[in-house]
Parts: structure tokens; C-alpha cells; sequence
């Protein structure tokens, strides 16, 4: 294994060079492409301006910029020389950025644009250190006045790149020599969390906690040299960084996309990826397109989709019980389960076949001709979506993880996913469950998840208190993630220790199964499950909805229900009455839910969830927040009537 992330890309880029490593959008549309060689000669180049400006091994660089093919290259080119990264996307709230970039003491930021710059000039006060803006996009001349008006040089990466050509032909062979020195334990990030829970936190990453998982991870996300694939999130995270990893690392090509349902779409046509990294709202959203898409054309087709959907379900359910497909927690018996299964399993199969070539066809055909898997991360994938695209033939595989992992705990093999886990733990990770009295407990036991290994990160930036606080005495890093392991140690997820509700009759409630469930309804996009008020545990759990509009108006329009305005249709008394019968359904004992966990009063809200205020970047819930900004809402449902 390579020592340093940048000796992995030249040992690439030499066996592969002439093979393309970047697609992105041309003016037309159409994608273009650049090559392992010349991506890496252009990392060279960027690393040796930015010797020739006076960075120096162990300099702070901030990167604010969404993926895009420069940001590999400039970041390959920093880490090159020994310059550590601390990378933010171009939505980072102004708060977010005057606290990184201060707290970190960059002297140098890239920027993906001029707007991204005048956000850094509008915090000059905040940011005195700030000597050099980099801009991925060429600045104007109003651009440049304005930046050297405060005191700023602003550079394009297009002119960093001809001086770092102009310094190598000069200083031949010596950003090469930077390259060498690097090693295992440099620090190639401080990624700053998304702060789910308040103030961000500098993750500091080493070269030698990203390449760990580049041993193992090639044979469960595997790519040949050439293939493709789809990349639409956030690069500044590190579940997206790694995934790129994995990719370069096979010779395989990143494609620049966006997480929008057009343009994806039309990238998936153009590029015929075999993979797509995502987080679970990218599938949620296909996932639901699909189901609109459906109910629309109505008539014989929506009864066949189901049907045969519902008849794939079945059959899937079937066949992961006799092959040893889903999570077992003990002895499954399975030569007892055999003579029972195995008939329905062979009646089902032709119409699943059928299926497959009637309805599901068409489903995959949305994906291209070369798919192969997505992989879900940085956040909880539903199990309705996993049900769904099991049995329509579409393998998405979940993986788990966290910043301070580097990310990457576990991740399903595409090729032996095993249903409701996030597989085992890969080479060079340790995971273990632990009990509240700090008892190391066995399979199907719930408890704390605790990770040790290569990936476990060097710290927090500044913050060794921090630090002291999730690490053991013995080493291991405590998650903070609520989980138990099946006999052949997959790893499944049941929540956030920090989320669980206690209700004042001492029961232990994780909201997230619940929140999962209630939005399976095709008439709520979100839920949020509480059980408190003003910091004061209550008697039962309600529930924020945010219902589905389209949905909603659809439903009064089948069942005749007169409205003047979306806002007076959610106070009618007939669709209050089916959403409590849509909430009572799906969280009842009939899907394995106890008395104390069913949702007894909800309230709507009007408004979707934006990231940087409900939403954290990777679009995950901020609880903190949700308690703040909805406290009369969550007051009202537990008000004594």
C-alpha cells in the first residue's frame, strides 16, 4: 500500500495514464473528459505554485468549493507538498466558514467562484490571517480590485497552475521530492463536522486513515480500470471523498453529476455509470419519483406495478431466508425452514422473472446500460427504499461510517449483501457492543458501537478534551450509535444514543425506526418523533409532519373533499382523520411496535427542511435544532387540555 494519497494517484496515473480519470460538463452539455496523466500533471503543477507563494509542509489550506474536477486537482497538488486541507461546500453558512477558517488559521482559501470570495471578504474582520484567494473560476478585474481593496491577493487556479509549470522547469524534480517525503501519519484534512449537535469539530485525517480502507474496499465496491461512475455529493465530505478514493484507486472515472432528478437522469444516459455514491435522499427521491410517476398513469399499469412489486417483495423476503441473505441474530434452523419455503419460493420465481421483464425493466433502464450498484451513506436508508429496490433488481448496497472513522466502519459487498445491515466491519477496523455498565456483550445484544482500527482519527484540531471524551481508556473510539451484531458479525444500525427519548415512565424510545416507518406514507414526507417539552420528559410521543402537498390534494380530490386553500384542507376534520389512521397503521403492533412507541398527537408543518437550518450538509436532522425552532409547535401537543 502506497504511504501518502498522493504517491496512490501517481502510482495510477503511471500504470493508467492515457485512461480517463474526470468527466465533466462541457458548454454543450455533452461531457468531456481528462486523463490519469494529465489530472496528475496538473496536481504537480498546482502544488509547485503553490510553492512558488511561499506555502510551506504542514500549511492549513481552506478549500470552499462543491465537486468539481479542479477540486481533485488542487487538493492532490496541496497534499503533494505536505499542505493540509480543510475543505467546506460553496452553501457553508457564513458562521460556519468565519469559524473554520479562523479556528484552523488559513492563510490561503481556494474558492470555487467570486461569489464564494466576496463571502470571504464580507468576514475580513473575522478572518485577519487571510493573505491569498484561489478561485477555480476566472475572477474579473472588479473581482481582483475588490480583493486587493481588502488587503487579499486573488489569483485564478488557471494562473497557479502556469506559475507552478513555470517554477517546475526552473526547480526541476523538486515538487516531486515533496511528494516523496510524505507519509502514513501526515494529516491530510481537518474536516469540520456538520455540527448536528452545535460548534463543528476539526477531525484531523491522515494519509494513513484514508489508504487503510483502500485494502479492502476495491473487493466490495469493485470497478475495473475505465468504468464509471456518478458522483453528485459534497466532495468536502468525507463519505464522498473516500468513495472518489476508491474509485481512483481502480483506474475507474469520476463523472461530475448533481443530485437533481433531471439532470441525473440525463447523466445516467449519457455516462452509463456502473456506480453511484449517495446518500439515502437521493434514493428516497427516485424511489418516490418512481411511485408518482405510477400513480399518475393510474389504470391496469399501476395495478400490474404493484402487484408484481408486492410479488418481488415476497419472493426476495424468501430467498434471503434460505440463502442466508438478511441478519441472523442466532441458530436460524434453516434445514427446518427448507420444506416450508422452498415451494412457495419456486412459484413465486417465474412471476418475479416476469416482473422483472415487464415492469422492472423499465426501472433499471432509467439507470443506463451498465449499472451496478449505488452505495447509500451518510445517513439511516429505510428499509421500505431497501425492500423496493431488492426486489426490482437494483442493488444498492448500505455503508456506515463516521467522520472521526474516516468514514468507512462497514459497507454490504455488492456482490453478498446481506438485508438489514451495513455489513461487517472491513480489514484494519475492530467493532464491538457495549453495555451500559461498560460489558462487552455478544450477537443480538443492543448496545453502544465502539470502533478501533487504522481508520479511528488523530483528533480533534485543538480540542484534546474533546478528544478524551470519545475515546476509551482502552483505546476504542465510542460511536455514539445504537446497534448489536448478527452471528456472522454485520453490524446493525437502531439509532442515536444521543436521540433516544425517555418517556417519564422510564421507557427508552429511538425515534428514528418510527420516523422511518411514519414516512413510508405516501402522504408524509418527513416526520420527527419527540417526547419532551422545555427539556421535560413527557408521557407519550408525538410527531412534526410534514406532509406531501401533491399527496394530499390528490387525496381530497379522489374522496370529494371541497377546499379552499392547501392551509384550510390540513385543518379538515377527514384528512386529520386519515392521517391518524395512516399513523396508528403503520406504527402499530402490526409492524413489531410496542404500546409505548405508537405516536398519539401530531402537528403539521407548512414549510420543507433546508439544510444549514433543520438540516445539517448531508441533509441529516439536526434535533437541536428542531427543538428550538419548533418549541411553541412541540409545546402544544403536550398542552393539558
Amino acid at each position: 500500500m502506497e504511504q501518502t494519497l498522493p504517491k496512490m494517484f501517481k502510482k495510477v496515473a503511471e500504470q493508467y495514464g492515457d485512461i480517463a480519470a474526470q468527466y465533466y460538463h462541457g458548454p454543450d452539455g455533452n461531457f468531456l473528459s481528462v486523463s490519469y496523466k494529465e489530472a496528475f500533471q496538473n496536481s504537480l503543477d498546482f502544488g509547485a505554485g503553490l510553492l512558488a507563494m511561499g506555502i510551506k509542509r504542514g500549511d492549513r489550506i481552506g478549500l470552499i468549493s462543491d465537486n468539481r474536477r479542479e477540486w481533485l486537482q488542487a487538493d492532490m497538488g496541496l497534499l503533494s507538498i505536505g499542505a493540509i486541507d480543510v475543505p467546506r461546500g460553496s452553501d457553508a453558512m457564513s458562521v460556519d466558514l468565519s469559524y473554520i477558517l479562523s479556528f484552523s488559521e488559513c492563510e490561503t482559501v481556494i474558492v470555487e467562484n467570486p461569489q464564494q470570495m466576496r463571502k470571504i471578504l464580507a468576514l475580513k474582520n473575522d478572518l485577519p490571517l487571510i493573505k491569498t484567494l484561489i478561485s477555480f473560476d476566472a475572477p474579473n478585474s472588479t473581482d481582483t480590485k475588490q480583493s486587493l481593496d481588502a488587503g487579499i491577493t486573488l489569483i485564478s487556479f488557471a494562473d497557479v497552475l502556469e506559475k507552478g509549470k513555470q517554477w517546475r522547469t526552473i526547480n526541476a524534480g523538486a515538487v516531486e521530492a515533496e511528494l516523496e517525503k510524505g507519509s502514513w501519519d501526515d494529516i491530510a484534512g481537518i474536516i469540520f463536522t456538520s455540527g448536528t449537535t452545535g460548534t463543528p469539530k476539526g477531525v484531523m485525517i491522515s494519509h494513513g486513515n484514508f489508504l487503510t480502507q483502500l485494502d479492502e474496499l476495491p473487493e466490495r465496491i469493485f470497478l475495473n480500470p475505465g468504468e464509471r461512475a456518478l458522483v453528485v455529493l459534497p466532495v468536502w465530505h468525507v463519505f464522498e471523498r473516500l468513495c472518489e478514493y476508491v474509485i481512483l484507486i481502480q483506474a475507474a472515472a469520476l463523472c461530475y453529476s448533481k443530485p437533481v432528478g433531471s439532470v441525473l437522469l440525463s447523466d445516467f444516459q449519457k455516462i452509463n455509470p456502473q456506480l453511484i455514491p449517495a446518500v439515502p435522499r437521493v434514493f428516497e427521491a427516485v424511489y418516490d419519483g418512481i411511485y408518482r410517476k405510477m400513480r399518475k398513469t393510474g389504470g391496469l399499469a399501476y395495478v400490474l406495478f404493484n402487484f408484481f412489486v408486492n410479488v418481488s417483495k415476497l419472493h426476495c423476503k424468501i430467498d434471503r431466508k434460505l440463502f442466508r441473505k438478511t441478519a441472523r441474530f442466532s441458530h436460524d434452523y434453516l434445514l427446518l425452514w427448507w420444506p416450508v419455503l422452498v415451494l412457495p419460493w419456486l412459484i413465486l420465481y417465474p412471476l418475479r422473472l416476469l416482473g422483472g421483464a415487464v415492469v422492472f425493466k423499465k426501472i433499471r433502464a432509467m439507470l443506463g446500460k451498465n449499472f451496478r450498484a449505488g452505495i447509500s451513506g451518510g445517513g439511516a436508508y429505510p428499509q421500505a427504499i431497501d425492500e423496493f429496490f431488492w426486489a426490482v433488481g437494483v442493488n444498492i448496497v448500505e455503508g456506515y461510517g463516521l467522520t472521526e472513522t474516516s468514514p468507512v466502519v462497514s459497507v454490504r459487498p455488492i456482490p453478498h449483501p446481506v438485508f438489514g445491515t451495513v455489513g461487517s466491519a472491513i480489514r484494519g477496523v475492530n467493532v464491538r457492543i457495549v453495555g451500559e455498565h461498560g460489558d462487552v456483550l455478544p450477537a443480538g445484544k443492543k448496545g453502544v458501537l465502539q470502533v478501533q482500527g487504522e481508520t479511528v482519527m488523530k483528533g480533534y484540531y485543538k480540542r484534546p478534551d474533546l478528544t478524551a471524551k470519545v475515546m476509551t481508556a482502552d483505546g476504542w473510539l465510542d460511536t455514539g450509535d445504537i446497534a448489536m451484531l448478527t452471528v456472522n458479525n454485520e453490524i446493525k444500525l437502531l439509532g442515536r444514543q444521543k436521540d433516544t427519548i425517555v418517556l417519564r415512565g422510564g421507557e427508552n424510545i429511538e425515534p428514528l425506526p418510527i420516523e422511518q416507518k411514519l414516512q413510508e406514507s405516501r402522504y408524509i414526507n418527513t416526520a420527527v418523533v419527540v417526547g419532551s417539552s422545555g427539556g421535560e420528559d413527557m408521557r407519550y410521543l408525538a410527531a412534526l409532519i410534514l406532509p406531501s402537498e401533491e399527496d394530499v390534494k390528490s387525496y381530497a380530490k379522489e374522496n370529494g373533499i371541497v377546499f379552499q386553500s392547501y392551509d384550510d384542507l390540513l385543518k379538515n376534520p377527514a384528512i386529520l382523520k386519515m392521517f391518524e389512521s395512516e399513523i396508528s397503521s403503520l406504527v402499530g403492533p402490526k409492524n413489531g411496535f410496542k404500546l409505548f412507541e405508537r405516536v398519539s398527537k401530531f402537528t403539521f408543518l407548512k414549510k420543507p427542511f433546508e439544510v444549514g437550518r433543520e438540516l445539517s450538509a448531508k441533509q441529516e436532522i439536526m434535533r437541536f435544532k428542531i427543538s428550538e425552532l419548533y418549541k411553541k409547535e412541540i409545546a402544544s401537543m403536550y398542552a393539558e387540555k
